[in-house]
């Protein structure tokens, strides 16, 4: 598992010398594929543990304060682009559209959404792979509902494209490159558009972007210029190309100009959804307004704001200064609605049920069928939405109410009613927005918060002004939070979830956005200081002050909280009394790699409880635990996020190195990919036997080391200390022969204090022992397995085959499960053409590396067994 994001991998990976544990078998959820991360070799472990620090303070925040400072020079531009207009007017000609410009849009939109579906059906006829269309369209619909609309990296359809598309049985390689390939499709589409535009209508063109016409001459030149490259490349080539470990092979003509088309398709339909909306007296061409729209939505993907809200209606703004400002603002505004709101609004339905019926029966066949498709992606959807809905009433908070919802409400209501809910309204969108990030987290008390503050919300919508739109969009928010209210089973305290410098960053413009909202919305209110003290049923000025000074000190207040709260202590290298707490965990665990925890050379994190830990170390950059976490399940999840927290406080990559399946989607939660690493040999006790053709040269072996004089024992831990001086012998003899040094991390080291904590598995000859191994036992029994192995030059030939052979037998008649032989490092690594270029170097060195480690031999020599 490491922690990076799609796509690629930039770093090889490099088998620890000596023998590895329980490699990641396949899952249904994600192939044993990689994503972009980088592993340092675990040979690194060996150096003495130091201290981690947090190298990279200042670059995690490089990118949240670059786009907080671009969001504040669009908000400023937007600002004096508005000066002279008023929020009354914006909202009369966004009312004034006419209703078949509206349907018009929708049509487009409609056309728009299905358009983008066929990227994806190219992308699978790419990738070779075959999904029903209906399950094809659903996801695309989804994943672009919410990308386009939230934009932060954290919510962008590639991790619900991923979840739902998983569990159809793509691997994280394909979804990586299906992903890859839409943003591609898009790319090129926005390329060609924007080169034909600066060239059909140059003098057009240049006057509205500003540029001189020589400059947007060359400028479309190059943009179709590579395109045309792109073109010849999917069309001609024949080999492979690799950018950034990713070997990408050439589409062929058919799929690349179809690219093209569906990319310059998608993009004339995205703009008609605009140039529909615009006011009658807009005298502009399609073609000239296409390149505009272009540029708009270049300038918006490269600010980096979310779902480049105010850059691209800046570029808007200053590209058609011919349309006036407050009826073209009534059009983006009527845009956003219809191209982003109405798709993510029908999306969230989609969420909320498949069908719905008045019948048992269909019902239930509603819930299966949501749970099937919902189940998968409730926390991303969920932190999503509850974000949106936070933002949502932060915004109405700052904007004046209808006047006549307020009448009629003053017949009814105190003005005290209508002035606390304002400010409850306001305070329980800030509550949403920081609990968002705490629900992507699947923290049980963020759920159960939530949901109060959306009833709230909602209430408050309906209380301050009869908003019943937003009330309504606030239930449904509401339904999709309890549909997934399972996932939410995480009991960590809320204040422990540390915010990272994209949510500071997202919350802060959001109050910074409705703050200044509220300001453009009052304009025409000269500010004094009675304001504050005014309470009036159309004092909607004075409420948005109060409102605004509430949000900006306990936001402020709570994130200067979080940020400065001090951090749990971090654990060292554990000593006797940690040891002694992780050995009670141990013996319930039906695995036997629990077991390395007690070598002494880790540091173990423990739950809250005390009824879980982690075992880790730190190497450099990464913080790498070994196995699954040991304990209970609920202890284990903590354990896993908590990992993660202090790994990400650090600026470290967090790393589970040899995990089993069972935990997969746990992992994926985190925003981890699955990495193969090699294959695991699981010998079955109760089927072994020496009996039998396929056992034959295990017999030989066996009955050859017999009458070499080779004689077998099991040794208690308490008998282990008479031995111990002919143990360090065998050891050092051994060490001497192999020209090597103790490893450390996954296999234990000889040590007097670790050797008798275990049962020893020795093997003697003509008397004197020649051969050893400590045995790791499971305490249910599940599992039998071997750490050190040692043997001398006086042991017989084959002694490790009867050894394994006699110590599989004694486990058999134990009543062990199974025996685990460890993993073949680098075996059955993914071949697939478009597997990363890591996966091939280890191919190619799991052939031909046998100079410097014996890979094939070491898997031919498990596999006999």
């Amino acid at each position: 598992m490491v922690r990076r994001q799609l796509p690629g991998v930039r770093g090889g990976f490099q088998a620890p010398q000596g023998r590895g544990r329980r490699a990641a078998a396949p899952h249904p959820l994600q192939a044993a594929d990689a994503l972009k991360g980088k592993l340092r070799p675990l040979s690194e472990l060996t150096a003495p543990p130091t201290q981690a620090r947090d190298e990279r303070p200042l670059r995690r925040w490089l990118g949240p304060l670059a786009a907080l400072l671009v969001f504040a020079g669009v908000v400023l531009l937007l600002h004096r682009q508005l000066s002279r207009l008023h929020i009354r007017s914006i909202f009369e000609h966004l009312h004034a559209i006419p209703r078949r410009q509206v349907l018009a849009a929708l049509a487009f939109t409609a056309a728009s959404y299905w358009l983008l579906s066929t990227y994806e059906v190219l992308a699978l006829r790419y990738l070779r792979r075959k999904i029903r269309y209906p399950r094809i369209v659903f996801t695309s619909f989804i994943a672009y509902s919410f990308g386009h609309t939230l934009g932060f990296a954290a919510f962008t359809g590639a991790a619900i494209r991923f979840r739902l598309y998983a569990t159809a049985g793509l691997g994280a390689i394909d979804v990586a490159t299906l992903t890859g390939f839409c943003s591609l499709s898009f790319g090129i589409g926005l390329a060609t558009v924007s080169g034909l535009s600066l060239l059909l209508a140059l003098s057009n063109a240049a006057s509205m972007l500003r540029l001189h016409h020589s400059w947007s001459l060359l400028v479309g030149t190059a943009l179709l210029g590579a395109v045309g490259a792109y073109a010849l490349w999917a069309s001609l080539a024949r080999g492979k190309l690799e950018i950034r470990g990713w070997a990408l092979r050439a589409p062929g003509a058919a799929i690349g100009l179809t690219q093209i088309l569906l990319g310059v398709a998608d993009l004339s339909l995205s703009s008609a959804v605009l140039w529909s909306l615009l006011p009658a007296g807009a005298h502009i061409g399609f073609v000239s307004f296409l390149g505009i729209y272009a540029a708009a939505v270049i300038a918006g993907v490269v600010s980096h704001v979310p779902g480049g809200v105010g850059v691209f209606e800046a570029v808007m703004l200053l590209a058609l200064p011919g349309i006036p400002p407050d009826a073209l603002v009534g059009s983006l505004l009527a845009y956003r609605g219809v191209y982003y709101l109405v798709p993510l609004l029908f999306a969230t339905l989609l969420f909320g049920a498949k069908e719905l019926a008045g019948q048992r029966p269909a019902l239930a066949r509603a819930h299966e069928l949501a749970s099937i498709y919902v189940a998968p992606v409730v926390p991303q959807i969920a932190g999503a939405l509850t974000f949106l809905a936070g933002a949502l009433l932060l915004i109405s908070g700052a904007t004046p109410g209808v006047e006549e919802r307020l009448a009629f409400l003053d017949q009814f209501l105190p003005l005290a009613v209508l002035e606390v809910s304002h400010l409850g309204g306001s305070l329980a969108g800030l509550g949403l927005l920081v609990l968002a990030r705490a629900l992507f987290r699947r923290v049980q008390a963020a759920y159960h918060i939530s949901v109060w503050l959306l009833i709230a919300g909602m209430f408050a919508s309906l209380l301050k002004g009869l908003d019943f739109e937003e009330a309504i969009i606030l239930a449904l928010i509401l339904g999709v939070l309890m549909l997934g209210r399972r996932a939410f089973y995480r009991p960590t305290a809320i204040l422990s979830e540390r915010f990272t410098p994209v949510w500071v960053a997202s919350i802060l413009g959001v109050i910074a956005m409705a703050v200044w909202i509220g300001i453009v919305s009052h304009r025409q209110v000269g500010y004094s200081d009675q304001l504050w003290w005014t309470f009036a049923l159309h004092g909607n000025a004075p409420r948005m002050l109060r409102a605004s000074l509430a949000v900006i000190v306990l936001g402020s207040a709570y994130i200067l909280l979080n940020m400065l709260r001090p951090a749990r202590p971090e654990p060292a290298v554990a000593g006797p009394e940690e040891l002694a707490r992780a050995r009670a965990l141990i013996e319930r665990s039906d695995s036997t790699l629990a077991n390395a925890a007690l070598s002494g050379d880790k540091r173990l994190l423990f739950s809250e409880a005390g009824d879980a830990f982690v075992m880790y170390q730190i190497a450099r950059s990464s913080w790498i635990a070994l196995g699954d976490p040991v304990g209970s399940k609920e202890g284990a999840e903590e354990l896993v996020w908590r990992l993660r927290e202090i790994s990400d406080h650090h600026g470290g990559q967090t790393v589970f190195y040899q995990v089993g399946a069972e935990r997969l989607a746990l992992y994926v939660d985190l925003g981890l990919a699955a990495l193969k690493i090699g294959e695991e040999a699981r010998v079955p006790l109760a089927e072994f036997s020496l009996e039998g053709a396929t056992r034959a040269e295990l017999r030989q072996a066996h009955r050859r080391a017999q009458r070499d004089g080779a004689s077998f024992e099991v040794v208690p831990a308490e008998g282990v200390e008479a031995l111990m001086p002919a143990l360090e012998r065998i050891s050092n003899a051994w060490l001497s022969a192999k020209s090597t040094g103790e490893k450390r991390f996954s296999i234990g080291a000889f040590s007097r204090a670790y050797l008798r904590q275990f049962p020893l598995a020795l093997v003697r000859s003509g008397g004197a022992p020649t051969a050893f191994a400590n045995l790791w036992t499971s305490g249910t029994k599940a599992e039998l397995s071997v750490d050190l192995m040692r043997f001398d030059a006086d042991a017989p030939r084959g002694c490790m085959d009867f050894l394994f052979i006699e110590l599989m037998l004694w486990g058999r008649e134990a009543g062990f499960g199974s025996f685990n032989l460890g993993m073949a490092p680098l075996s059955g690594l993914d071949a697939h053409p478009l597997a990363p270029a890591w996966h091939r170097v280890g191919n190619l060195i799991f052939r031909y590396g046998e100079h410097f480690y014996n890979f094939e031999g070491l898997r031919r020599y498990k596999a006999k067994f």
